[in-house]
């Protein structure tokens, strides 16, 4: 009922990281290309923040389809909230090791052998460490820049992404020299209202909408609920449409995301 009530071919406000959808803002496309830059210049590290739903994700998944996957090897942590010795045996688990040595030494020495197989392989190595936010132990933020010495043949062994909330860079600004090594900054901020309304006739046309399904005062009051983060745009007009499709709609006036809004007070 849903998809045939608004004229749609699938779902087009999933909290899914999916390319297909993915709306080209500046400021995602400016973040995009810095990443780029980054690893295609041999930058060594840089650091992605944004608050809890604003495409950092995405930005991930962005960037590892627009590299030619054959020249490029991506580790991708998304749970690292562990110790020094714990992150390392992490990656490299993540680069397909069954086997991993307890011993710090000896883990050092086989993630040195591995990024060198990458390198002579004809591969280069991105790690990208999601959710960095959590990390508590200064000994882990240490052990992540001491990833930046790693060189062979006077060659960076891995571009390393540091992506999480904004107090992420507060974090990593009590590491001086990891601070330092930082080649890259960038946030991901809220949209505006303007991109708030592309964003959502984007998802919608991308679907397959062949008309404007909704207002103008309604996607002004979903950019005034959601507070311009993606993720909770995509709540509140998943289910706009959703009670619109019940009520046999043609439209999303800005009383059904009041009435939306109800529903989700508490949560925004």
């Amino acid at each position: 009922m849903y998809l045939e009530n608004w004229g749609l071919d699938r779902m087009p406000f999933k909290n899914t990281p999916d390319p297909d959808f993915y709306y080209h803002s500046p400021q995602h496309e400016e973040t995009l290309s810095r990443m780029l830059f980054c690893v295609q210049n041999d930058m060594g590290a840089a650091l992605l923040t944004g608050v809890f739903g604003c495409g950092k994700t995405l930005a991930i998944h962005l960037l590892k389809s627009r590299l030619d996957k054959s020249n490029y090897r991506f580790i991708v942590v998304s749970n690292p909230q562990l110790n020094d010795l714990e992150l390392l045996r992490m990656i490299l688990i993540k680069m397909g090791l069954t086997s991993v040595p307890e011993n710090k030494a000896d883990v050092i020495q086989l993630l040195e052998e591995a990024l060198i197989n990458n390198y002579r392989d004809g591969r280069e190595t991105i790690l990208i460490i999601d959710e960095a936010h959590i990390i508590e132990q200064k000994e882990t933020f240490e052990e992540i820049r001491l990833l930046l010495n790693y060189q062979y043949e006077g060659k960076t062994l891995l571009s390393l992404f540091l992506v999480g909330q904004p107090e992420l860079g507060l974090k990593v600004d009590l590491n001086k020299p990891l601070s330092q090594r930082l080649a890259m900054r960038a946030h991901l901020a809220p949209f505006t209202e303007e991109n708030t309304a592309d964003y959502i006739r984007h998802r919608l046309t991308t679907a397959g909408a062949k008309r404007d399904l909704f207002t103008q005062k309604a996607y002004e009051l979903a950019h005034d609920l959601s507070g311009g983060i993606p993720r909770r745009i995509n709540n509140i007009c998943n289910l706009a449409l959703l009670l619109g499709a019940s009520r046999q709609l043609d439209e999303i006036d800005e009383m059904v995301i009041y009435d939306v809004s109800r529903t989700l007070e508490g949560e925004y």
